[in-house]
């Protein structure tokens, strides 16, 4: 039972960077269609959705970062207060 957590911590890291990626490219495809869409706006819309997608994917990691940290310091039996 013990390794269940393990696999799930596991999988969860490694879906970190695809997060990153992904959210990077899904923003950038998005910016690059509207330009498309809106021709006197190139290259305005991509490089706007391309830094809002690696906010995104930053913030994310930053989410799940928080998560497992305070799912380890519940593991511990130290709490936030005490530090």
């Amino acid at each position: 039972m013990a390794e269940k957590p393990f696999f799930r911590q596991l999988f969860q890291a490694s879906t970190v960077g695809l997060n990153l990626v992904f959210s990077t490219f899904i923003e950038l495809a998005i910016g690059y269609g509207l330009d498309k869409l809106f021709k006197k706006t190139f290259p305005w819309l991509t490089i706007v959705f391309l830094i809002l997608g690696i906010i995104s994917g930053f913030r994310d990691l930053v989410r799940l970062a928080k998560k497992q940290d305070n799912l380890s310091r519940q593991e511990n039996g130290t709490d936030k207060k005490n530090i």
